[in-house]
């Protein structure tokens, strides 16, 4: 079976505008706050109504769609996602811009349910992890170019030219997915199945405990992570006393890390999975708990960096491991993998929120920190899970799991 590198590159860049289109308001919280008349507070809440309505609608969306083509699929996706973006560059009000946020996150879930499944047709069993860490690296650029260059482009042309700029990228993606991906039809037993069945099997899956370990390392992890990197801005304005060109560059340099990690990371994936995260989640826990103090600009930009290295590099490793665990229903695996995703990015800008409004902002790391420490005793019980070591008879063995799934 052939690499789909080009195929794999496109999925990767389309990934990229999601990402950067989500959490874009991060870096133009006091841009749009200003424009619309709200709170930063109330503008960060934009990460959490986008995240529930994603949650809630990952699982139904994902069961009714599992009979059209994948490619098609992948490619509708994102074309709603440049519709709501384009509706979002010319939000008269608030409540108009968290709209066209929604409509997006309606499309979110099963962008991101059905792209793990894609990548794993697109690439041989034994590199599945490679191809997974691949379209990570859209991920990584987010952080590294979307978010920073967002950032800057809205404090020098207006926050709505930033997030046209997402829309126009978009079109594009839509335009290269239906160019270069194959023919990806629906599995046999997804077209044979109705959408009730589909919907059963999604839930039924967390009953498999690798997959419910899954989802509970990556909530702890993510909601402690959001619940500070929601409100990075203040942050290091408080300890590094950076704002303006000097927070893009911080945040350019911390999705620099992420993206130098998890390519090393990547090479790995498939090998050793569980030393892989300890040690991410042991050096995101050092990083982000550094920064509760006030440490001036020199450690402060340093204990970012390592963050951002650090976390980066996560998804890569997590978003591997349904299609592992689970290659008898990568699909349902991935959805409620992605709900798990999306209930920590809720819940980590939510109680951001509440702590930044009782003027706790300096508690946000220290979660963080904890957080990071109880996902990674999670990881270190959790072996059948997260593996030491994976042996190339264990991938011949989920690849025939999961091609006996296919007739």
């Amino acid at each position: 079976m052939s690499f789909h590198r080009s195929a794999l590159a496109v999925i990767g860049a389309s990934a990229f505008f999601y990402v950067a289109a989500e959490t874009l308001p991060i870096g133009l919280l006091p841009q749009i706050a200003a424009d619309l008349h709200v709170s930063e507070a109330r503008v960060g809440l934009l990460m959490t109504s986008y995240a529930v309505v994603a949650a809630l609608s990952t699982i139904p969306l994902t069961a009714v769609t599992m009979r059209v083509p994948r490619n098609l699929l992948i490619a509708v996706t994102v074309a709603i996602f440049a519709v709501s973006q384009a509706a979002a560059t010319f939000a008269p009000t608030f409540p108009v811009l968290a709209g066209s946020r929604l409509l997006c996150a309606l499309a979110h879930g099963v962008f991101w349910s059905v792209l793990g499944p894609i990548v794993a047709r697109l690439a041989p069993p034994d590199q599945i992890g490679r191809a997974t860490a691949l379209t990570s690296l859209g991920n990584s650029l987010a952080i590294v170019l979307g978010v920073p260059l967002g950032t800057a482009l809205g404090q020098w042309l207006g926050w709505r030219f930033a997030i046209g700029s997402m829309a126009v990228g978009g079109v594009i993606c839509v335009v290269l997915l239906l160019t270069v991906l194959p023919a990806l039809p629906p599995l046999p037993r997804d077209r044979a199945a109705g959408a009730g069945r589909q919907l059963g099997n999604a839930v039924r899956i967390l009953r498999d405990g690798r997959v419910a370990r899954l989802c509970a390392v990556t909530t702890l992890l993510v909601v402690g992570h959001f619940a500070a990197y929601t409100y990075i801005a203040p942050l290091i304005r408080r300890d590094a006393g950076l704002d303006g060109a000097g927070l893009s560059a911080l945040l350019l340099g911390y999705g620099g890390a992420g993206l130098l990690t998890t390519y090393l990371v990547g090479r790995h994936i498939d090998r050793r999975p569980g030393p892989l995260l300890l040690i991410l989640l042991a050096a995101q826990a050092v990083s982000v708990a550094s920064l509760a103090p006030v440490l001036g600009t020199a450690l402060a930009i340093v204990a970012t960096l390592v963050w951002g290295g650090a976390f980066t590099a996560v998804p890569a490793v997590l978003g591997a491991v349904p299609l592992r665990v689970a290659p008898h229903a990568r699909d349902a695996a991935s959805a409620v993998y992605v709900v798990a995703f999306q209930i920590g990015i809720g819940g980590g800008a939510f109680v951001g929120e509440r702590l930044v409004t009782a003027g706790a902002l300096g508690r946000l790391p220290l979660l963080a920190a904890v957080l990071a420490v109880a996902a990674g005793m999670a990881v270190l019980f959790s072996p059948r899970v997260f593996p030491a070591r994976i042996s190339a008879d264990e991938h011949h063995r989920v690849a025939a799991e999961a091609a006996a799934m296919t007739r």
